[in-house]
């Protein structure tokens, strides 16, 4: 992904308004060995990039001026009310050095698994994206997290993930739960009458 950016001179809380009068969001650049670079960006485009979530975990191709390098959306602050970005940061990626960023996870197959099949359970998702390290080439646009085998008080958790290749989970020691699975106890009551009946 594209992401055209402006060298900003100007710095300061009224350099940012003026900015953001004229439809622009100040940002800053960082990482690497070069100087952090202040910059904006035109707010519309980067208001709706960040709509899509390949954005927040893609290796983007940041162009300033005649200049382009590749970065990684670092943070971002939005106003609390309006629609509105008020700043951005993204970190340079160097190719042979790793990269530490969170990946979305897509849930896949809950709905064949046995405790929603067979028993009207529920999955409950624990955790929507993952702390990963890996080098820039190797970064998945998402990692999926594959339900089916789900039971009645089961979990999955990160060490049962499927990693891509070159992907390492950051707190796989910890071994965080993603999803749980529980059945309802009104599914349960509902059964035990049509038990007794």
């Amino acid at each position: 992904m594209e992401v055209i950016a402006f060298p900003r001179t100007e710095q300061g809380s009224g350099a940012s308004r003026r900015l953001r009068r004229a439809g622009q969001t100040p940002g800053i650049v960082y990482g690497g060995t070069e100087a952090p670079v202040n910059v904006a960006l035109d707010h519309n485009a980067l208001f709706h990039a960040l709509k899509k979530e390949a954005f927040h975990s893609s290796i983007l191709d940041m162009k300033v001026g005649d200049k382009t390098e590749k970065v990684v959306l670092r943070d971002f602050q939005v106003h609390a009310y309006k629609q509105l970005v008020l700043h951005v940061d993204f970190q340079r990626v160097d190719p042979n050095q790793k990269l530490h960023v969170k990946v979305p996870l897509h849930f896949i197959n809950g709905e064949i698994s046995p405790v929603v099949k067979l028993s009207g359970g529920v999955i409950s998702h624990v955790l929507n994206e993952l702390d990963v390290s890996c080098l820039p080439k190797d970064l998945p646009e998402f990692i999926e997290v594959d339900l089916s085998g789900m039971t009645d008080g089961g979990s999955f958790h990160v060490n049962d993930l499927k990693l891509p290749a070159g992907v390492t989970a950051v707190h796989a020691k910890d071994n965080p739960t993603i999803a749980t699975a529980t059945i309802p106890r009104g599914a349960k009551t509902a059964e035990g009458e049509g038990e007794a009946k």
